[in-house]
């Protein structure tokens, strides 16, 4: 069954995470700041270039060791203090989008079930969503390392919808990636909603949202209240 077009309350909602709950991306330039400032060699763009080549391994230490070796600059002691740095940093700087933690708490109070869908491992995510203080706040957390399949493929919201105990037609997909999340709520019949706000790949096209927001703040919003 598909999405019908009803704007009613939905019985459940699945987030992504990064960028759409926080500003990951931020994050990152952070922490490839913090370790191109240890190695006094070029500049957080330059090293985050290396973690964008390739998404297997977007948050895979081996991207320092690869700038650091091209640069002439590896050895096994100072690799591992710039992994410290870059972690230390990275989570220093999760912080959640404006308004996230009361919008999460407000849908909770009126009933919706929530859960956070997400690429990263569940490693990360769990100590994204605590340095954050939304951990609590889900009712299922899903990585991709659960269906060992990555958004746009949609296992893993498949398996959030069954832990929500919620059909997809009950339930709303928000994130930040119209080729990843948009495309796999849509497939699965869901009614999506875009958060504009944290796209940073702004040239996607060919997956058209239900909803558009620019800030999370606006999603309660676009539901009516139950029983109006």
């Amino acid at each position: 069954m598909q999405y019908d077009g009803s704007d009613g309350e939905p019985k459940a909602v699945i987030f992504d995470m990064d960028n759409t709950l926080f500003d990951f991306i931020e994050a990152q330039l952070s922490a490839c700041k913090a370790v191109t400032s240890r190695l006094g060699v070029g500049s957080k763009y330059d090293l985050f270039d290396y973690f964008l080549q390739d998404p297997r391994r977007f948050e895979d230490h081996s991207n320092i060791a690869d700038y650091m070796r091209d640069r002439g600059l590896y050895d096994r002691e100072t690799y591992g203090e710039c992994c410290g740095i870059y972690d230390e940093a990275k989570m220093e700087a999760i912080v959640p989008y404006p308004g996230v933690k009361e919008v999460l708490e407000e849908l909770r109070a009126r009933g919706v079930r929530l859960a956070v869908v997400t690429n990263a491992s569940n490693g990360n995510a769990l100590a994204r969503l605590n340095r954050a203080g939304l951990a609590g706040l889900f009712d299922a957390v899903v990585s991709a390392e659960m269906t060992k399949r990555m958004k746009p493929e949609p296992d893993s919201i498949m398996l959030a919808l069954e832990l929500l105990r919620a059909k997809p037609e009950e339930a709303v997909l928000v994130g930040d990636s119209l080729s990843r999340d948009i495309a796999a709520g849509i497939e699965l019949g869901m009614r999506t909603v875009y958060a504009e706000y944290g796209d940073r790949n702004l040239q996607e096209e060919g997956h058209e949202p239900d909803h558009r927001i620019q800030d999370i703040r606006d999603l309660p919003r676009i539901f009516r209240n139950r029983g109006s």
